[in-house]
């Protein structure tokens, strides 16, 4: 009797106290599902190629959409840059918040849990994606509604029918084994309509950055080639002139390159 009396109160004291047994700590892993895509994480190389390419600097807000474990967020803090990541796993949330206190950059580097297709980036300045096509088509609306100038930089996969304006490879001997080419797109303004000035009209079709269409000057109409858009900036040559200038909302304001000089250039959007 003794020793099953010993012997339950041997179970009673050690049950308790191996079910209070703290929790391991979250670790995410390679590959782990996720709401909208797979979480693989950024070598530590591509993230700053992908910062530098993007020239991220102090006066940036730096947004990434599906963020994971906050690296790329935290690499543009500790840059200067404030940074923001969205993340649907609050696990992986709490973890870029331990990871941004421990690299001394909690009050540059915020992360918020939420739905990435539904978060307000329209600030952002810099949006560092490691994202699947699918994610990226469905974001891309969103992304032309950046402000001119705005840079997307991301890890390997693009937008359909959007070539990068640059693309960079990481040289090999580094610590990337796969995806390892960063991607930029400068978000174009948007140019296209009918624009008038004195004298002449030009009519320019826009598919992302390049631009066609046609120009009329002193009655003749020549095609225009070239043509381009570098966030706000606009150049095409037609007639056998170089055309640049500025987008500003329905005007644009440059120079005209001509035989015998520059010259000034304004035109107006007309009504649509």
């Amino acid at each position: 009797m003794r020793i099953a009396v010993g012997a339950a109160l041997l179970i009673a004291l050690s049950g308790p106290a191996h079910a209070q047994e703290p929790a391991k700590p979250f670790e995410p892993r390679s590959g782990q599902p996720g709401k909208d895509v797979v979480w693989v994480p950024t070598s530590p190389d591509l993230v700053d190629l992908m910062l530098r390419v993007a020239k991220v600097t102090k006066d940036d807000l730096v947004m990434d959409l599906g963020s994971g474990d906050g690296r790329n967020i935290i690499a543009a803090a500790k840059l200067g840059a404030t940074g923001v990541g969205v993340e649907f796993n609050p696990d992986m949330v709490a973890l870029s918040r331990r990871f941004a206190t421990e690299a001394g950059v909690a009050d540059k580097a915020t992360f918020v849990e939420g739905d990435m297709y539904e978060a307000d980036i329209s600030k952002a300045t810099v949006l560092a994606l490691f994202l699947l096509p699918v994610n990226m088509n469905r974001l891309a609306p969103k992304f032309l509604e950046l402000a001119p100038g705005s840079r997307i930089v991301a890890n390997t996969f693009g937008i359909d029918g959007w070539d990068p304006d640059y693309r960079e490879n990481l040289q090999p001997g580094g610590d990337c084994e796969s995806w390892c080419e960063a991607l930029l797109w400068i978000v174009p303004a948007k140019a296209f309509g009918t624009w008038e000035w004195p004298g002449g009209s030009l009519v320019l079709e826009q598919s992302y950055q390049v631009l066609s269409g046609s120009l009329t000057r002193a009655g003749a109409t020549e095609r225009i080639v070239q043509g381009r858009l570098m966030g706000a900036e606009v150049s095409f040559i037609a007639g056998g002139m170089t055309y640049a200038g500025t987008v500003k909302g329905n005007v644009i304001e440059g120079t005209v390159t001509t035989p015998s000089g520059q010259i000034p250039w304004r035109a107006v959007r007309a009504a649509q």
